[in-house]
């Protein structure tokens, strides 16, 4: 049961949380396959956006100054070396036009969301500390800085830096530790019931769950003590005007 009553500090997870309002990056990507006209199934892009995260956990090709330009233009790339690889696409096709356009148009859909959250992210900043708990490459940092967030955050936890990832509920007792609050006063927000919501409880956090369009693998009775399907809800959640 949410309390906000009890609410005196907040983690926020960033990728699929701030960035996208829910929706799983995949997804994002996809619709930007679509809209680009990419000739490849579903299945076929799912491969390569599979390849590419395993391949971006395990090499050290991100750069700590990378913005999210940068990064997704990186990822792009190694989906279409998958997909060239494996034949599902042809050395003939448009693949650097592909590669600039997904990436500009994915660019440009989280400045559009981040501008619109800055506010409500200004508002919870002057009433609680805030800590970024993210799996991420170890460029976060840069990342919210092209996107002028690094003042919403009090400290920042990032998996590639501490060298602990969701789901291991480690990450998350980092994150109120930084907070220096007992854990049934922090509530944690996040787009992975898996990654987020149950490891947050596991360390007694409250839990708010942006619930949007995801891998479609959560479990049946998965639930959180609020659900929402898009970040602005947190203004009613947390009484904003």
């Amino acid at each position: 049961m949410f309390d906000l009553t009890a609410v005196k500090g907040i983690i926020f997870d960033y990728g699929g949380t701030i960035d996208s309002n829910g929706t799983h990056w995949a997804e994002v990507l996809w619709k930007s396959y679509m809209d680009h006209q990419v000739p490849v199934s579903k299945e076929q892009f799912r491969e390569a956006y599979v390849y590419g995260e395993r391949y971006l956990a395990t090499h050290p090709v991100i750069e700590p100054q990378h913005n999210f330009y940068d990064l997704l233009k990186i990822k792009v790339e190694l989906q279409f070396g998958y997909l060239l690889e494996k034949e599902f696409l042809t050395k003939s096709e448009k693949s650097k036009s592909y590669i600039l356009d997904i990436s500009g148009q994915c660019y440009t859909f989280v400045q559009e969301i981040v501008s619109k959250e800055k506010s409500l992210l200004s508002v919870l900043k002057q009433r609680y500390p805030i800590v970024l708990v993210s799996n991420f490459y170890g460029n976060v940092g840069s990342v919210i800085g092209d996107f002028g967030l690094t003042e919403f955050f009090d400290d920042i936890i990032e998996s590639a830096v501490v060298g602990i990832r969701k789901p291991d509920p480690a990450i998350f007792a980092l994150g109120v530790e930084r907070i220096g609050l007992p854990a049934e006063h922090i509530v944690v927000i996040g787009d992975s019931y898996s990654k987020d919501i149950v490891p947050a409880r596991k360390n007694g956090c409250q839990t708010i769950w942006l619930k949007g369009p995801g891998w479609g693998d959560d479990d049946a009775d998965a639930t959180a003590d609020v659900i929402i399907t898009d970040f602005m809800e947190l203004k009613s959640i947390f009484q904003i005007d």
